[in-house]
């Protein structure tokens, strides 16, 4: 039987990479999934590649109004929702220590990774409520875990989001699961640019005891926190790192 039989997924940003393996691999294990994209294009490739009914919602996450709308579109295409997954955020080059760092980057990041996760719980957990109980799956960082030079945009944005997992689950047990994954550098082809160009990124890459990670590893982890394989894991911070934050 499909691992996800009988579920609603909605996935933000899930228009590439992390996002659209998480999709796809959802709509395989049986799920009926949502993907939130602010680009509408690539939002919809992802749905045709999932399949199973998936539906593209054009949304931006630090809307308010907007992500409200893509909770409410899910449920009135598909009845309910069990699962959410707040994937959309990243960092980009212009990212640094805080005395070096543009001010605006810092904003930027607190806003789409912070803010927008902040807003999908807000909007999300009480549908997760209404439709039963289910899973919310937040996107850390292993930059959250430990200290990785020149990130202080993006850390804190992703050190935010390992705190609100953990008052989160403590707060809506037993309706709702609250965990985050916390990732190392993940090949997508965001990354894969920000890495070429960054020498704290390349040694983080190098350092991976495992092998470099790829999209569908940081896919099969929410698959299984979204699965009823995790009905006793919440709070949790889960690195998917290649034994970065061990070596």
């Amino acid at each position: 039987m499909p691992r996800l039989a009988g579920k609603i997924a909605l996935i933000t940003g899930a228009g590439t990479g992390i996002g659209r393996a998480a999709a796809i691999l959802f709509a395989r294990e049986g799920a009926r999934v949502a993907i939130a994209e602010i680009n509408s294009a690539s939002g919809e490739e992802t749905a045709h590649l999932a399949g199973n009914g998936a539906i593209a919602i054009p949304t931006d996450v630090t809307d308010p109004d907007s992500f409200e709308r893509a909770i409410r579109a899910t449920i009135d295409k598909f009845g309910a929702l069990h699962v959410l997954h707040n994937n959309a955020g990243g960092s980009t080059a212009a990212d640094d220590t805080a005395v070096e760092a543009p001010l605006d980057e810092f904003w930027r990041a607190i806003k789409l990774d912070l803010y927008g996760t902040f807003l999908g719980c807000r909007f999300g957990i009480p549908a997760i409520i209404k439709s039963g109980g289910g899973s919310v799956i937040n996107m850390s960082s292993n930059v959250a875990l430990m200290g990785v030079a020149g990130r202080d945009c993006y850390t804190a944005a992703k050190g935010g989001i390992a705190a609100i997992t953990r008052s989160l689950a403590v707060a809506y047990a037993p309706q709702v699961r609250v965990n985050a994954i916390a990732p190392s550098a993940t090949m997508t082809d965001r990354v894969k640019a920000l890495v070429a160009g960054n020498a704290n990124l390349q040694k983080l890459a190098d350092s991976h005891l495992l092998g470099l990670i790829e999209p569908g590893d940081i896919a099969n982890c929410a698959l299984y926190l979204a699965s009823d394989e995790s009905r006793m894991v919440t709070g949790q911070v889960l690195p998917v790192d290649s034994g970065v934050t061990i070596s």
